[in-house]
């Protein structure tokens, strides 16, 4: 996968670079310079079609909308996935927060129905597995 990315890499540098050559040309544009000119269109053309040919290789890559935000935004995207990590490992210690609480409730809550349904709990722990009957 990094090869494809690589490749449009390329290509989209080498793009950049001719329309900055081509913005020069049309900036200072003089009837001698109609040949570079034609030649640079043509180079777009060129570079537009390689690039082409690297999205048919990347379409089963999808990229969330959030990511071209940050770059809109004048943010480097790689900020995105430390960000989406660090909101990971936060929900993750409030669910294992959660999980723990529960333990400690069902822990606490067979203690309880033990006293007062000692029987019941027994047959309860029984089916479980938690305890031979008695």
């Amino acid at each position: 996968v990094a090869e494809k990315f690589d490749s449009l890499e390329e290509h989209l540098e080498k793009f950049v670079e001719n329309i900055r050559q081509l913005g020069i040309i049309v900036s200072d544009f003089q009837p001698s310079s109609q040949t570079g000119l034609n030649q640079k269109l043509n180079f777009m053309v060129t570079g537009l079609q390689d690039i082409d040919k690297c999205r048919q290789q990347l379409h089963d890559i999808s990229v969330p909308l959030e990511v071209f935000e940050y770059i809109d935004q004048g943010r480097n995207p790689q900020l995105y996935t430390k960000e989406c990590l660090e909101r990971a490992l936060a929900k993750n210690e409030q669910v294992k927060g959660k999980i723990d609480t529960m333990k400690k409730f069902k822990s606490l809550l067979i203690q309880e129905l033990t006293k007062v349904f000692p029987e019941d709990m027994a047959k309860y722990k029984a089916i479980r597995g938690e305890d031979p009957p008695p």
